[in-house]
Order: structure tokens, then C-alpha cells, then sequence
């Protein structure tokens, strides 16, 4: 697994709200059409992910609690479908959970979720429209 995160998803409790506050408030392009999920292009390569903090915990299968879920993942973008189970396979051998196996979701991409030995929540994805260049910056297919 490369040392990289490729996205961070915030679970919000208000999805327009927190937009206003990204877009509005501090500038920031959105740069999906989807009206159920934000993701914002940053400078370094990385995406933010804003999206209902329901949503989030249950893609996870994670139980929110507010004990247990601190309502963030974080993600690392595979290049290939067959990385993401290559990456799941690595991060059980070294002691981490499986939370949810790798799957092919509606979005069209592929992807599974791993908690660290502290319960902290990863995606592993593999997403065939969001290109990774040799350095892991993540590109949003419609951010220009």
C-alpha cells in the first residue's frame, strides 16, 4: 500500500448547509454534478468529500454511536480493480478489521473499507473516473 491518502469524506448533518459554508463562505468549486455528495478538488491531489454523516457511517458499517464514529474516513485511491483486494488482503495481515469487503458499487467504481487498530475508518476504492498520477494526486474527472 502506498503511503497516500487520496480523499477525506466529512459526514455532515446538513448537507446544504455545510456547502453554503465550503462554496459560499471560503470559495470552493464543487466538482461533481451528483446533488447527495460533495467533493471538492484541493490543490495537493487530495479530495474532500462532504456527504450525510447517515450515509457515511452506513457505507462504513459503522454504528454511529457518537462514541464510536467521529463521522470522518478517509480513503486510498487504488489504480486498478484488483488493487483494492491486493491492499485488503495487506491491511488484514497486518492486523487491521474488515468492515465491509470489497464490492462493486452503484457508482461505478469498486471498493471495501478497513478500520486501523484504533477503529479508524478507510475506504479503499477503486474509482475508473478519477485519475492517479505517478505522484497519487487524485484528479476529479470534471474538475478542470
Amino acid at each position: 500500500m502506498e503511503q497516500r491518502i487520496s480523499l477525506i469524506t466529512l459526514g455532515v448533518a446538513d448537507l446544504d448547509r455545510s456547502r453554503r459554508f465550503y462554496e459560499d463562505g471560503l470559495g470552493w468549486t464543487k466538482g461533481n454534478p451528483e446533488p447527495d455528495v460533495a467533493f471538492y478538488q484541493l490543490t495537493n491531489g487530495l479530495v474532500l468529500a462532504l456527504w450525510g454523516r447517515d450515509d457515511l457511517a452506513g457505507d462504513a458499517r459503522v454504528a454511529d454511536t457518537g462514541a464510536t464514529f467521529s463521522g470522518i474516513t478517509i480513503a486510498f485511491n487504488t489504480r486498478t480493480h484488483d488493487e483494492v483486494d491486493q491492499v485488503l488482503a495487506e491491511v488484514e495481515a497486518a492486523g487491521g478489521t474488515i468492515l465491509k469487503p470489497a464490492a462493486e458499487q452503484d457508482w461505478g467504481g469498486y471498493s471495501g473499507y478497513f478500520a486501523d487498530p484504533d477503529g479508524h475508518p478507510w475506504e479503499v476504492a477503486f474509482n475508473p473516473f478519477w485519475p492517479i498520477d505517478e505522484s497519487g494526486r487524485v484528479r476529479l474527472s470534471d474538475a478542470g
